[in-house]
């Protein structure tokens, strides 16, 4: 279990830092990864507490890190 939190957290910071050199995002570096860490956190205490999402729990973290930089930032950002 603590492996795989850890596998979570690494791969969630992946995710952040190259969607932010790939031009996918503009929040800057830091706030990315911060983003993708705790939409990968969220969905990790989701997927223990209920059974929701995939078998692999990588799947599941990038999963959850593009989620969270799709729905964060264009949910908070002025139009």
């Amino acid at each position: 279990m603590f492996p795989t939190l850890i596998g979570t957290v690494v791969i969630a910071g992946i995710v952040g830092y190259a969607s932010e050199k790939s031009r996918f995002t503009h929040n800057g570096i830091l706030p990315s990864i911060i983003i993708c860490i705790g939409g990968a956190f969220l969905f990790y205490f989701v997927t223990i507490m209920f059974g929701i999402g995939f078998r692999a729990p990588g799947l599941n973290a990038i999963a959850a890190s593009v989620g969270a930089l799709i729905i964060v930032p264009t949910h908070w950002r002025k139009r």
